[in-house]
């Protein structure tokens, strides 16, 4: 009898959880992540900030069922060991790309989203994370594609008509 119990009740469980579980089946990569996608891999980086030059290293990856870049960013930054990481991707209720990023200098995200210019092969994203003095600011983040290989970022803070740094990417071969 207790045998009969619980494969009624397993079988209840089931019938319940299945539909839901089938109209559950998330949401998946599209055209807009294959912009995303195409950084995947090695690359060298180097930034220039405030007059100085240093050189590091970044992998990209898409994880997530395909729908998120991750980033890791290693580097010097002023004589220091600078680490960063990112998250990147399309979200399709907002039609606009967004991002996160953390690294070893704040405690705080930044979030930014945005658009992809497929014509000047461009991506500008806006948002807000800490400043120099840990409070909000405004960032704008512009990532230009030349080709496959290369990426030249740009970022500037509060309404400065200048970046702030500027890094060059390139592929690893």
């Amino acid at each position: 009898m207790k045998t009969v119990r619980r494969f009624c009740a397993v079988a209840a469980v089931v019938a319940l959880v299945a539909p839901v579980a089938r109209a559950q089946d998330g949401p998946k990569p599209g055209p807009e992540h294959e912009v995303l996608k195409k950084m995947e891999g090695n690359w060298d980086l180097v930034m220039k900030v405030g007059g100085a030059e240093t050189k590091g290293t970044v992998v990209y990856k898409m994880e997530l069922g395909g729908l998120w870049l991750t980033g890791a960013l290693e580097s010097e930054l002023f004589g220091s060991k600078f680490t960063g990481k990112s998250l990147d991707t399309y979200d399709a209720t907002k039609k606009k790309y967004v991002g996160v990023w953390v690294d070893s200098m704040v405690t705080q995200p930044m979030l930014l989203e945005g658009d992809y210019d497929k014509d000047k092969k461009t991506l500008t994203m806006s948002g807000s994370g800490p400043g120099m003095d840990g409070k909000p600011t405004k960032y704008k983040a512009v990532s230009a594609y030349p080709d496959d290989n290369t990426i030249d970022f740009s970022m500037y803070v509060g309404d400065g008509s200048e970046p702030a740094f500027t890094i060059v990417y390139k592929r690893k071969k």
